[in-house]
């Protein structure tokens, strides 16, 4: 990574991605993960939350649609980062 490297340069054209169904989801990462989430939600079509408990990983899909996992790099713990993540990977949405 290069310090002159900015994540909405990032994040920005993965939420693009997402909303556009070229790809199914996203994981998006920065120091805290509020502003990820606050730049993916920018984006039509892109569901984002900041997520640092397993429930909210699996309940944002099942219930709101959440297509894009925000995450703080600075503040999740690597292994809770992999159990978030599989969660949200292998939640569905419940349609409702």
């Amino acid at each position: 990574m290069d310090n002159a490297d900015d994540y909405p340069d990032f994040i920005i054209p993965l939420a693009n991605a997402v909303a556009a169904n070229e790809v199914e989801g996203g994981i998006a990462i920065c120091g805290i993960g509020i502003g990820a989430a606050i730049a993916t939600n920018k984006v039509a079509g892109a569901r984002a939350a900041l997520i640092n408990n397993y429930f909210s990983a699996h309940q944002g899909v099942e219930a709101d649609d959440m297509n894009l996992i925000c995450l703080g790099g600075r503040v999740t713990v690597f292994a809770a980062a992999q159990e978030f993540i599989t969660v949200f990977l292998n939640a569905k949405f419940a349609g409702a």
